[in-house]
């Protein structure tokens, strides 16, 4: 599918290594947008980057943990150096550790704190200018925060943390388009529903049978699929911002 207002665009994408974040990526590019991919993994940061470029697309690889200052700071000179000024940032980056509260592992609820909504505020504080300028040039100006229906659902154990931050990532969407709206910025929040990708293989057995019973019971969104609403999003005239969209498996209620 083609869209208009992206081609010449210069995109951020965080969680870029794989899933969602990875198909972002590869559909931006193949729009014409440069784009820089925000990740951990520098061996498959640095494959998605040989695919799109290998299909004509300009990227840049950049290694960066979104829990660290100095990395991110690190990675917005890097990008600068290579791109220049930022005028699409989607916000990817994201963990899940499923447990009962009553575990008490603070360990990785300091670990989705940090990633699902710290991460979020640290890049988005760390190309705001970026996109204010974008905007006041005249051109489209972006922050695409990928959040979860989990930030509204309940009656799934274990989800308690993972989904009070994403109901955070929904609600701080909300609020930055006071500051961001008037000076010509979208905001989007994007709430996907059951989705393929590899945050799966990286929970217990027993976060791994709850994605798979939720997975048979409703299906699941592919990556590609989340990627196409971000590139819609993002290529609308300039005056219409798309706030909040919710995409699920039509057989998840």
């Amino acid at each position: 599918m083609s869209y208009e207002n992206l081609a010449g665009r210069t995109a951020v994408v965080t969680g870029a290594a794989s899933g969602i974040g990875e198909a972002v990526a590869v559909t931006l590019a193949a729009q014409g947008a440069r784009v820089a991919l925000l990740a951990r993994r520098a061996e498959r940061l640095d494959a998605v980057v040989e695919k799109i470029r290998a299909d004509g697309g300009q990227a840049l690889a950049v290694v960066a943990d979104v829990t660290d200052d100095a990395s991110v700071a690190a990675a917005v000179e890097r990008i600068h150096e290579a791109y220049g000024s930022v005028d699409l940032v989607v916000n990817n980056a994201g963990v899940m550790q499923p447990n009962p509260i009553e575990d008490a592992r603070v360990d990785e609820w300091q670990a989705m704190i940090d990633t699902n909504l710290t991460g979020v505020l640290r890049i988005t504080g760390a190309f705001a200018k970026d996109l204010g300028e974008a905007a006041a040039r005249g051109g489209s100006a972006d922050l695409v925060n990928v959040s979860s229906i989990a930030a509204h659902l309940t009656g799934y154990p274990g989800v308690a943390v993972y989904g009070a931050t994403k109901a955070a990532v929904t609600h701080l969407s909300a609020l930055l388009r006071s500051e961001f709206g008037p000076r010509g910025v979208r905001v989007t929040n994007i709430e996907p529903g059951v989705t393929e990708t590899e945050i799966v293989s990286h929970l217990d057995e027993g976060g791994q049978e709850m994605v798979g019973g939720l997975v048979e019971a409703f299906g699941a969104l592919a990556p590609g699929e989340l990627a196409d609403v971000v590139a819609y999003v993002a290529s609308r005239p300039r005056h219409v911002n798309l706030r909040q969209v919710v995409v699920l498996p039509t057989r998840q209620v």
